[in-house]
């Protein structure tokens, strides 16, 4: 069994002295693990960096089988973003949130698209923020845990949508919201298709997002949100801070 496909790396650890289990994603193949030999070696590794794209070929005797990965660089997407603070934290939060939340070999082409665009277009810096938080929309959506941004299901207009309600998903106008909307998570304009939004905008997407991450993709799997993805969200927040206090 075996196949040959472009592919983006979205984890990879050591294993034995130089070789390392890798994770990457693929159009049709999804999340796939398996053993890229080398892959921990002073010659493998720089490949095998969160976020380059490369042609991958990945081989094994049964189709479940762990298998093994051989690669040719196609983009160092790692290196580019390395002198770029807020890019590498968007790149390995991006990849983090992947590797962590698919289930392993089920195809989801959209969010592949999604996150090979996010990477081909990551020298935008923040103004890919508001972009990343859709994807994080999408990746909900894709595993069955989407939002509900049409209409406000108490008043029932789609007019004037400011909060989520982090039980339900659904988003709220203020007069549906009520009293409740100090417990309400603020719904970024960008989300409805008003704008790339700013700092704070962009904070109160990965907050929601994050909710809903934390809460059902990686809660239900008894696992914490990725370190990278919190980082991500503390920067902007205080990029978020910044600009309130300018």
């Amino acid at each position: 069994m075996e196949w040959d496909a472009p592919a983006i790396i979205l984890h990879a650890r050591p294993f034995g002295e130089s070789d390392a289990i890798a994770t990457v994603m693929t159009e049709e193949h999804g999340a796939h693990r398996g053993l890229a030999r080398g892959g921990a070696g002073r010659s493998g590794a720089a490949l095998w960096q969160s976020g380059n794209l490369a042609q991958v070929r990945w081989a094994g005797r049964l189709a479940d089988q762990l298998g093994s990965f051989s690669a040719e660089l196609v983009h160092p997407a790692a290196a580019l973003a390395m002198d770029d603070a807020l890019q590498l934290a968007m790149l390995t939060a991006a990849c983090a949130v992947a590797e962590g939340a698919l289930p392993e070999r089920e195809a989801h082409p959209r969010l592949f698209e999604g996150l090979l665009g996010l990477i081909a277009r990551l020298a935008r810096g923040a103004d890919l923020l508001a972009e990343l938080v859709r994807w994080e929309a999408l990746l909900l959506a894709e595993l069955g845990y989407g939002l509900d941004l049409s209409s406000c299901p108490v008043t029932g207009t789609s007019e004037g949508l400011l909060y989520v309600s982090p039980k339900s998903g659904r988003a709220l106008s203020a007069e549906g919201a009520g009293t409740w909307a100090p417990r309400m998570l603020p719904l970024p304009p960008f989300l409805l298709g008003r704008g790339e939004g700013d700092p704070v905008q962009w904070r109160d997407g990965l907050r929601l997002t994050g909710h809903f991450l934390t809460r059902d993709a990686f809660g239900l799997r008894h696992l914490p949100l990725p370190h990278a993805r919190q980082a991500l969200y503390d920067r902007v927040a205080k990029m978020a801070e910044a600009e309130s206090n300018a």
